[in-house]
């Protein structure tokens, strides 16, 4: 881990099948939040190959907080994912929420996402640490970065070193937004850490209306992707409807983040002009 005044690491990507996550071009992850139905999922998986976009999300298994919201199909979810991804090609990304899970879930997706409350479940995260499939995991929402870190450690020191670093907000006494997104956090790994690092704006917000700004800000702000829930028809989505995009959203947003990407390509770096010297100093602040 890089320390302040020292240069970031030398970035580490992680390659799945053809998609490249840190490799100087940001990656969208888009889909629902739940996988409701083959025509659901069909139906975002195809925005998503429309759009540019070519790593599809969906929950067959959803940790949800009351008992009484829609928990997922389970294994008929993931049967769903893997058919459709079958057919449109896109790389998947789905949840396992125990150590029983862990297979099932590597059998049918690309990659293993390990959801925020998650994050702390060290044994969970041992055995992942055995797998060779690349593993995306989301900081708690009441995690600090070092914690996040130490949990990421808990993968590459047990040999998986393919794993991407989702930032998805934190828990503050803001309540406007579902969450508090941390984009200085999301600055902070980049320099601390080589791996990938990935902003949730659907969840680090709970609002669609935002997603789209804090999509831009994350991308300029160094993030290697994004990841946000799409749905076909938001309002009648069986979970988490007010933070989807529908398809159009996501055709918009995915014609930004290119625009923005090509924009920041042409750019030289900044961390020269923004680390601060070894001695401690600032620099002249000047700005060419």
């Amino acid at each position: 881990m890089s320390k302040i005044g020292h240069p970031p690491p030398t970035p580490t990507p992680v390659r799945v099948k053809d998609v490249v996550f840190g490799g100087g071009h940001p990656v969208i992850i888009a889909g629902p939040c739940s996988v409701e139905s083959e025509e659901q999922l069909m139906t975002a998986a195809e925005a998503c190959v429309e759009n540019g976009v070519r790593v599809l999300r969906g929950g067959a298994f959803k940790p949800r907080s009351s008992p009484h919201s829609f928990q997922g199909l389970g294994v008929e979810g993931l049967e769903i994912m893997q058919r459709v991804a079958r057919r449109t090609g896109l790389v998947t990304v789905t949840e396992a929420m125990s150590i029983e899970q862990i297979a099932l879930v590597a059998e049918h997706a690309d990659i293993i996402q390990i959801g925020t409350r998650n994050m702390f479940n060290f044994a969970l995260l041992k055995e992942l640490a055995k797998l060779k499939t690349p593993v995306l995991l989301k900081r708690g929402f009441m995690a600090t970065i070092e914690e996040f870190l130490l949990a990421v450690e808990y993968l590459t020191v047990g040999g998986n070193t393919d794993v991407i670093l989702c930032e998805r907000g934190i828990r503050t006494f803001e309540t406007i937004t579902r969450n508090t997104l941390d984009l200085a956090g999301v600055a902070v790994l980049k320099r601390m850490c080589p791996l990938p690092v990935i902003v949730d704006p659907s969840h680090g917000t709970g609002r669609s209306d935002i997603i789209h700004a804090m999509s831009l800000a994350a991308i300029a702000g160094g993030a290697d992707g994004i990841m946000v829930e799409v749905h076909p028809n938001p309002a009648k989505a069986l979970c988490d409807g007010l933070q989807s995009l529908d398809l159009p959203g996501l055709r918009a947003l995915a014609r930004e983040v290119g625009a923005l990407a090509a924009f920041l390509a042409s750019r030289p770096s900044l961390d020269a002009r923004a680390a601060p010297d070894a001695s401690g100093g600032e620099g002249d602040g000047s700005v060419p």
